[in-house]
Parts: C-alpha cells; sequence; structure tokens
C-alpha cells in the first residue's frame, strides 16, 4: 500500500514511502536516460545522499508514529530511461526493526 509519494522535509525527499506485509519499504528512485560514468545512477547513492535520507525516514517516523513498530526496508530502484520498455534494477540498501 502506497503511504506517501514525493514527501519532503528540510533533510530531503522520500520518493516512495509503502507498506507491505508489517514492514515500511522506502523506495529511493534514480533515472537515467542516456548510459553514465555513475552506473545508472549507483554511485548517485553515496554516503551523503544516504545519511540524508536517513534523516528524512526520522523526520517521516516523527510524522508517523504509528509506522514506528514496522521493519523498516530501504531500497534503490534504477530505472533506465534510455530505451523503449523501462528496465528497474532493485538494491536492497538497508533494514532496520
Amino acid at each position: 500500500m502506497l503511504l506517501d509519494r514525493n514527501w519532503s522535509c528540510r533533510w530531503g525527499e522520500l520518493d516512495l514511502v509503502l507498506q507491505r506485509d508489517q514492514r515500511l519499504l522506502v523506495v529511493e528512485v534514480k533515472g537515467r536516460t542516456a548510459p553514465r560514468h555513475d552506473r545508472g545512477g549507483l554511485d548517485a547513492f553515496h554516503s551523503r545522499k544516504r545519511r540524508r535520507l536517513a534523516r528524512a525516514i526520522n523526520c517521516w517516523r516523527s510524522d508517523h508514529p504509528g509506522a514506528d513498530h514496522q521493519l523498516l526496508q530501504v531500497v534503490l530502484a534504477l530505472v533506465d530511461l534510455s530505451c523503449s520498455v523501462t528496465r528497474v534494477r532493485w538494491y536492497a540498501i538497508h533494514q532496520l526493526s
């Protein structure tokens, strides 16, 4: 179930926040229209971005106290927009209780 889309706070934006089987999934989406030197967006998820994302998740959770008990999983979705068939590569980044 979709809980939020493009939710933002002072630390950044959460692209997608979903609930699935008592899990809270935060999906960071990186789309690329042309081949780049950042491995399709993977390198764009650097340590500074991960820290800002963690802070944004904490803000979201403080705004939604009912989600505190759910297992948190952060997922990176790399979307190849350069071809007619959209391909997505999924990476599980982090899982917390």
